[in-house]
């Protein structure tokens, strides 16, 4: 019995990690607004590449521990004739995997309600004379969730001088307005290259 339930919590732990890698690309960037960095960010935010594959892998895994929990549970089954006197513990029993379950899902939804997450934390815009104001509009790849809006944003803003940041994770693309008496494109696109794990590809003509 002690070796059937630490093979149940490792495979519920397992579905649980793999929930919350397949979202750390979503949740990094949340925990750097509120450490006020950006290396944990783009440390992890690779991971992005494996969201579909780990998104797969942690329902692979609840399925088939539902189906160990339910075989089990059938009384028909003869693997139950030697386990009906024993009494289930709460790690084992089906309430825990359905929490478990539950967090796995909610953890795999972050990219859908990320967005809230950040809504309202925007930078400071700056004042910029007319003669100075340039905006740039840049293709950045990698970019796959809302999460991913602010974090390239939040890049932008690290460079002194930029007045706003809008950036849309759908088609790819950010537009940056800026002064060009204290920055420039360069020292941007080395900003977002720099402080995200994504890469701008090209400039877009304006």
């Amino acid at each position: 019995m002690k070796t059937k339930e630490k093979k149940e919590k490792a495979l519920i732990g397992t579905g649980l990690i793999t929930a919350a890698a397949a979202s750390l690309c979503c949740i990094t960037p949340f925990l750097a607004l509120v450490a006020g960095g950006s290396v944990l960010t783009a440390n992890l935010t690779w991971l992005e590449s494996l969201r579909p594959y780990l998104i797969a892998f942690t329902l692979f895994v609840l399925a088939f521990a539902w189906y160990q929990k339910l075989k089990a549970a059938n009384k028909n089954s003869p693997e139950c004739a030697c386990d009906t006197e024993v009494k289930e513990s709460f790690w084992q029993s089906k309430k825990f995997l359905s929490i478990v379950s539950v967090v796995a899902v909610l953890l795999l939804s972050v990219p859908y309600f990320s967005s809230y997450l950040y809504s309202g934390k925007k930078s400071e815009s700056v004042e910029i004379s007319p003669d100075n104001l340039k905006i740039i509009h840049l293709k950045i790849k990698g970019m796959t969730c809302p999460a991913c809006n602010f974090e390239v944003n939040n890049a932008a803003f690290k460079v002194d001088g930029v007045n706003s940041a809008e950036t849309d994770y759908k088609n790819g693309s950010t537009i940056i307005q800026f002064d060009n008496s204290k920055t420039n494109k360069h020292e941007i696109i080395n900003s977002i290259n720099k402080n995200t794990a994504y890469t701008v590809i090209k400039q877009e003509k304006q």
